[in-house]
């Protein structure tokens, strides 16, 4: 009975991470930073719409803001691809990365993500070899890198843009390497055990803060899309803490720390508690 109860919660979580209504990137950065100016095109192929980054101020500091934004309504999901990346937008990424560096910018990055785009198109345009240059560049980045989890954290699509210092969840976010009704349909062979896989999948906010996943959960209570604001607000001074930590770091130390810190994922603490 215990286990139906947990199999509940974390599908419970599920359906709330894909809200219609849940605030997505765009929103957060209209509340939470000043004086956004995106910037567009990886200078290789062209420019994404389910990436979007540029320069902004935080608390008047200028920082480097990169996210995923789903869209809503059909014609702005077609515009941004319902959050999921091609190639060009991960490179477009790496520009804006590469730009932090050179500028000693500190880097927000924004996930919401059902993964990265699968088509014909991206995969011909190098979407592994994309993501994996991302996952290089972040891991050896000098700059802070605080990564935050919105909605749906799905795989190397995901990943791509969340390699950091920090990681944060909203406490009804998700983060796994593959989405329940997938892992279902692999291992029972239908997405009708999607329940049973969002458990197995250890992929709400408690349970990957306890593997030590991520090191901050901002409590949104029954769901973000009831109170904006104050999720926003929360997480705000959330991203201010972690900024605070990191900035006064070596930069050398920060980046051999982040190292570390990936490193020892899977190493003791495979278990995962029920």
């Amino acid at each position: 009975m215990k286990n139906k109860a947990t199999q509940s919660k974390a599908w419970a979580t599920v359906q709330i991470a894909r809200h219609p209504e849940r605030p997505q990137f765009l929103d957060y950065v209209s509340e939470i930073f000043t004086e956004f100016d995106a910037l567009h095109g990886d200078r290789l192929y062209g420019d994404d719409g389910a990436m979007i980054g540029g320069l902004a101020r935080f608390d008047g500091q200028p920082v480097m803001v990169v996210g995923q934004h789903r869209g809503r309504g059909t014609r702005e999901k077609l515009q941004h691809n319902f959050g999921m990346c091609n190639p060009e937008g991960y490179r477009k990424s790496q520009r804006l990365l590469d730009m932090a560096e050179r500028f000693n910018l500190p880097v927000f990055t924004f996930v919401d993500t059902m993964g990265a785009y699968p088509g014909v198109g991206a995969e011909e345009r190098g979407q592994a070899e994309a993501i994996a240059t991302s996952l290089a560049q972040l891991s050896s980045l000098k700059v802070p890198v605080i990564a935050t989890v919105l909605g749906e954290g799905g795989s190397g699509g995901a990943l791509g843009i969340g390699v950091a210092d920090r990681v944060i969840m909203l406490s009804h976010s998700i983060y796994s390497v593959i989405s329940p009704e997938g892992c279902a349909s692999i291992l029972w062979k239908t997405a009708d055990k999607a329940a049973q896989a969002s458990e197995a999948l250890a992929l709400t906010a408690d349970k990957l803060k306890a593997l030590g996943i991520v090191e901050y959960v901002v409590d949104e209570g029954d769901g973000a899309h009831l109170q904006p604001e104050k999720v926003m607000h929360d997480l705000k001074d959330v991203l201010k803490q972690a900024l605070d930590e990191l900035q006064p770091m070596d930069a050398q130390v920060r980046c051999d720390a982040r190292y570390q810190r990936l490193m020892k994922f899977g190493s003791s603490n495979l278990g995962i508690a029920s």
